[in-house]
């Protein structure tokens, strides 16, 4: 049970243990039953170019801060750039091709703006292609990165904020179990444009219940035949 500090005046807060939360890395390989998710790496362009670079894939950089590449050459570029930075820590979405033997990358996401001192950490950045989107893929590949967030590196709040118009990153943060706290009006401008920005978080006391919706979601026995799931993810969380 957590308890308040008494100071015999005004109450604070519940008392927090001292158990410090450790940077992300990019020594790391998370595998889950649909996806491994390893540190960016120019040798990513490749894959990820063959599936985003047409035009009509344009919107999918519509939210997102990097611009849609032109070429191979200019992706491998900027991961290269991505790969040397820290906070934010870019990763490799990669599907797991257990006929073929061989994995293949699908999306990126980034663990961003740290205080570490806080313990709180944003996950964002988020690119999935046309192959990830509404996969039970897509869904381990946030499960995984969360579990890494709370269970290895101990942060007491993880963050997912958006472009207030961005009505599907609005819906993937509810569905996913992140609870909206409000919106930041004119919070910054992003090419020239306003952008308002929505705030939702897990905090650690949720994520026992988050954990155990996901794994349940992701089971073998929530899918039929044909990979259509019996029981939404939300359903889950009761």
């Amino acid at each position: 049970m957590k308890q308040s500090v008494d100071t015999g005046a005004n109450p604070l807060g519940f008392l927090v243990p001292d158990e410090p939360a450790e940077p992300p890395s990019y020594d790391i390989t998370l595998t889950g039953r649909y996806v491994t998710i390893v540190p960016i790496s120019p040798d990513h362009a490749e894959d990820l170019y063959e599936q985003i670079g047409d035009e009509k894939h344009i919107p999918l950089f519509d939210y997102l801060f990097d611009e849609h590449p032109n070429s191979v050459e200019e992706l491998r570029a900027s991961l290269t750039q991505k790969s040397k930075t820290s906070n934010p820590w870019a990763y490799a979405i990669l599907s797991n091709d257990a006929a073929a033997g061989s994995t293949k990358a699908v999306g990126m996401a980034s663990l961003m703006r740290m205080d570490q001192p806080n313990r709180v950490i944003e996950v964002g950045s988020i690119l999935y292609t046309p192959a990830l989107q509404r996969t039970p893929a897509a869904t381990e590949a946030m499960y995984l990165l969360a579990r890494y967030v709370f269970e290895t590196l101990h942060f007491r709040r993880y963050e997912w904020k958006l472009n207030s118009l961005n009505a599907p990153s609005h819906r993937a943060a509810k569905r996913l179990g992140f609870v909206y706290e409000g919106t930041f009006r004119q919070h910054m401008i992003a090419r020239g444009q306003n952008r308002d920005t929505a705030w939702y978080s897990i905090i650690d006391s949720e994520w026992p219940v988050m954990k155990s919706a996901f794994e349940q979601w992701l089971s073998v026995e929530n899918f039929d035949a044909e990979g259509r799931q019996k029981k939404r993810l939300e359903d889950f969380r009761g």
